[in-house]
């Protein structure tokens, strides 16, 4: 019996994570076939496995569509950090184990955040060493994050309301109106699994479904901690200025 494409494409893929038309599968379970590394990852048991240091998994066949839907799961040891990058400069998914690395302490550094700028509205991770269900929804200046089906993150960046939060990417060096990026698996330094990694376009005439979340409140310890991060962060950039402004 001739199965549907859906349930074909690629080893271990998961029917569910291509819900709808239009997505191309990125990766087949057994190779590295379409990305870059340094030897680093390795394929278990379907998924991409960070092993060892080295540097991350890029995609390389093609870039990130301006308006697109990324699927993905990924699975963290404990105290893990890292991360899914999908347009240029500091755009990130961020992955993490929110109970043992000290990055959780902080929700715009949380699981399924735009890492150091928008929280999600609530923790919907599930327990280190299992599967969590990634999606990044982006058209024009709007960016949704999902995790474990539910919409955590959903805001327009030139909404006048985030204008601190996109301060902070800023500041730390993204420019959220960058497109034409690779996808891009990051290593932090820790074991870390992804698979079943699947993208599509967006197309023009295509809506999407906004809701008005609010992102968890940052504790006040951590709020200091960011601050002097954000400090140090000016302060490296007013040196290479001046650094430059003596050549």
């Amino acid at each position: 019996m001739r199965l549907p494409l859906l349930f074909v494409v690629g080893f271990g893929c998961v029917a569910s994570l291509f819900a709808g038309e239009g997505f191309e599968s990125l990766c087949d379970g057994r190779t590295f076939a379409g990305w870059e590394q340094k030897g680093n990852w390795v394929i278990e048991d379907g998924a991409f496995y960070r092993k060892a240091s080295g540097g991350p998994l890029t995609y390389t066949m093609r870039t990130v569509p301006d308006d697109f839907e990324l699927r993905f799961e990924w699975k963290v040891s404990a105290g893990c950090n890292s991360g899914v990058y999908y347009r240029p400069g500091q755009y990130e998914y961020q992955v993490l184990d929110n109970g043992g690395s000290p990055y959780g302490e902080n929700p715009r550094q949380s699981a399924a955040s735009l890492f150091f700028c928008m929280a999600p509205c609530r923790d919907a991770t599930r327990p280190v060493g299992e599967w969590n269900e990634g999606r990044v929804v982006c058209k024009g200046t709007v960016i949704q994050h999902w995790l474990n089906g539910e919409k955590v993150v959903d805001f327009d960046y030139t909404d006048a309301r985030w204008a601190a939060e996109v301060e902070l990417l800023r500041i730390r060096g993204a420019d959220l109106g960058a497109r034409g990026g690779r996808l891009w698996l990051q290593d932090h330094g820790a074991a870390v699994w992804f698979r079943n990694v699947c993208l599509r376009e967006i197309g023009k005439a295509e809506v999407l479904e906004r809701s008005r979340l609010e992102p968890m409140p940052v504790p006040a310890a951590a709020l200091e901690k960011e601050r002097a991060r954000v400090e140090q962060m000016l302060k490296a950039k007013a040196k290479a200025r001046e650094g430059g402004a003596k050549k």
